[in-house]
């Protein structure tokens, strides 16, 4: 997955799981060979 991809993605996510709901984070990333994007995003339910 391209740069431009990987961030539509990772704002996807953001999207589906709101702050107010959800604890919504890119917990790692790296870029590989050929542009491509490998992420870690975690999610978990809000404390509020």
């Amino acid at each position: 997955m391209g740069l431009l991809e990987a961030r539509a993605k990772a704002r996807e996510w953001f999207d589906e799981y709101p702050k107010a709901a959800y604890w919504t984070e890119v917990e790692s990333w790296r870029q590989l060979e050929g542009d491509q994007i490998e992420f870690t995003m975690r999610r978990l339910p809000s404390a509020d």
